[in-house]
């Protein structure tokens, strides 16, 4: 009886054991695959800081280009208010005169009320400048903004965006449009010219301009002539995507070829060279408005 007990005993610590070692093994697994999904976890956030860390580099560049913009816009309106402030004074200083006009001839007189309607025209006018420049500066701002989100994930080397002389200029590299020499538009370049037209057709109050820079690198083959014939053809090309792929109304479109003559930089080795190879899309507001803006009232002198 008791060797039955004793061997009874032997086999429930037997059982025990080997259950032991099937629960140890199967935690060692448990344990390996969640330290491996905390390690994908850890990498994961890592990949999004960095890209966090890059939209936030981008947000930052975007918000001093804004903050120049605006101190160059108040810069404006100071001097344009001041010289609003001046007309009032003057126009003050007429209106005394002429609280006496027994004093003044009539030939006298015509003349200040001349100069006080050429003074309420030219108050007027500055207004209305003011108010134009404050449109097209918020137009461009939301443009450059809609350009670099839509840009985002190209390289900043292929292509840049900035704001010269109250107009957005998209300089696009030689590279990422064209071969040497030739004035075909390569495949990978479409992703970029649709995103830009995407952006350009929800502002169709502006215009665009398409140049094409060279190099000074003399050219000449069976379908080019030289430099102007290559940064004119390279222009129409870029036009002519815009237009039949992308939707861009022609109207609103000129080409243009500057040759070797606007370079960027010097052409006094290959890098630089190449920075002047490029096209340029300038989106500027429609000529007939923008002869209106900078048209002086007449003063009726």
């Amino acid at each position: 009886m008791i060797k039955n007990i004793l061997l009874f005993c032997c086999i429930l610590l037997l059982t025990l054991s080997s259950c032991s070692k099937k629960k140890m093994a199967a935690l060692q697994t448990e344990l390996s695959e969640y330290k491996a999904d905390c390690i994908n976890k850890v990498n994961k956030l890592e990949e999004e800081k960095e890209a966090l860390r890059g939209n936030i580099q981008i947000v930052q560049r975007d918000l001093d280009l804004c903050r120049e913009s605006l101190k160059n816009e108040q810069d404006k309106i100071k001097g344009l208010n001041e010289q609003l402030q001046y007309m009032k004074t003057t126009n003050t200083d007429l209106l005394d005169r002429m609280s006496d006009l027994s004093i003044i001839s009539k030939t006298g007189a015509e003349s200040i009320k001349k100069s006080l309607e050429a003074i309420n025209q030219q108050s007027g006018y500055i207004q209305e400048l003011n108010k134009s420049i404050n449109r097209k500066d918020s137009t461009n701002l939301a443009l450059v903004m809609n350009l670099k989100r839509s840009l985002g994930n190209i390289n900043d080397e292929d292509v840049t965006i900035e704001v010269k002389k109250g107009v957005v200029y998209v300089s696009l590299s030689d590279k990422m449009l064209f071969n040497s020499g030739s004035a075909n538009v390569l495949p990978r370049a479409h992703e970029v010219l649709s995103k830009i037209a995407k952006v350009v057709n929800d502002h169709r109050q502006l215009d665009i301009l398409v140049e094409g820079h060279t190099d000074n690198v003399p050219i000449s083959n069976s379908c080019v002539v030289d430099n102007w014939d290559l940064s004119v053809k390279r222009a129409t090309a870029v036009v002519r995507i815009l237009q039949k792929q992308y939707n861009v109304a022609p109207s609103r479109m000129t080409a243009g070829g500057r040759s070797e003559y606007s370079p960027k930089t010097s052409n006094d080795s290959v890098a630089s060279r190449s920075i002047n190879r490029r096209t340029e899309i300038i989106i500027l507001p429609k000529l007939d408005e923008f002869f209106e803006l900078n048209t002086l009232p007449e003063t009726g002198r």
